[in-house]
């Protein structure tokens, strides 16, 4: 996947380069075409997301739901609520 069309909020991805390689992290925001905002509550929190490159992750047909809604309706969420989401992924 070399574009982010299909690319939701919400949606479960895991590193595949950088020195982050091998951390599932689930994606806040899409930036433009090729670039994504992605969190994991731990290593990136929700002030300070990664501008990650689509090609460089692996992209989940997994969507968790209830982040997709809170992002997309800017609700308040914590970081422990990110790690707790993503506990079910590592």
């Amino acid at each position: 996947m070399e574009t982010t069309n299909d690319i939701h909020l919400g949606q479960v991805v895991r590193s595949k380069a950088g020195r982050d390689k091998g951390k599932v992290f689930v994606i806040q925001d899409v930036v433009d075409n090729e670039y994504v905002l992605i969190i994991d509550g731990d290593y990136r929190k929700l002030e300070n997301p990664k501008k990650k490159k689509i090609r460089h992750l692996i992209v989940y047909k997994t969507v968790i739901e209830d982040l997709n809604e809170k992002f997309r309706t800017k609700q308040k969420i914590n970081d422990a609520y990110i790690r707790k989401a993503l506990d079910q992924f590592k």
